[in-house]
């Protein structure tokens, strides 16, 4: 299903994101990911196999850690770009002892919301 980028975004599942962030490669993605980045790049700046990548950059997207947009080329090679989908992470628990989970967003820009849609567009295709 297409996702409306103009739309606020759920709150991913708290086990996704835990997943995600108690994963050593991952952790090493958040801290080398510089802007916008292609899972090749990613991979050789964290030193992860490109398989190893490509499985850690979806789970990350899957909990909403990262974002990912297609780079439109006149060459017909469309290639996929992710950046970090959070500025920040608050795991707390309330009164009843649940655990919540906070993440806050950047802001995005039209033309960035715009790639975003057209990405979740191009995943139905």
């Amino acid at each position: 299903m297409v996702r409306d980028p103009f739309a606020e975004q759920d709150e991913p599942a708290l086990e996704d994101v835990l997943d995600a962030l108690c994963d050593e490669d991952c952790r090493t993605i958040v801290r080398n990911l510089q802007g916008t980045m292609t899972a090749s790049d990613v991979s050789e700046a964290c030193d992860v196999p490109l398989s190893t990548t490509y499985r850690k950059l979806d789970a990350m997207t899957d909990a909403t850690l990262l974002e990912e947009a297609i780079e439109i080329r006149s060459d017909g090679r469309h290639t996929t770009r992710y950046r970090l989908g959070f500025d920040e992470v608050v795991l707390s628990i309330d009164e009843e002892r649940r655990f919540d989970l906070t993440v806050s967003r950047p802001a995005r820009s039209a033309d960035e919301r715009l790639a975003t849609m057209w990405s979740e567009i191009s995943k139905e295709a």
